[in-house]
């Protein structure tokens, strides 16, 4: 049982979003959605939606969550609480696609 799930990346990396959709259509999954973690729209948010079949995430910038989660993570950074190495990269969930 279960919903299959497979990484699939937008640039450098592979396999690629649509070559994870068609390898999943050649096992029978047809109804596949794309879900992503880009905080912005743009090139590979668009490629991205667009290998989907079905549906497809929006970039997650202008979701509230996110904006608290710059805060906080800005917070704790300006009160010391984070190491700047930690920051850094914790600031990349905040950064790339």
């Amino acid at each position: 049982g279960g919903v299959p799930v497979v990484a699939a990346y937008a640039s450098a990396a592979t396999p690629t979003v649509p070559v994870v959709v068609r390898a999943l259509a050649a096992r029978g999954r047809h109804r596949v959605a794309v879900a992503s973690y880009f905080t912005a729209p743009g090139r590979f948010a668009t490629a991205a939606a667009a290998a989907a079949p079905g549906t497809a995430a929006a970039p997650l910038g202008a979701h509230p969550a996110m904006a608290r989660l710059l805060l906080h993570r800005y917070d704790q950074a300006l009160a010391g609480a984070l190491p700047a190495r930690e920051v850094a990269t914790n600031g990349h969930l905040l950064a790339s696609a």
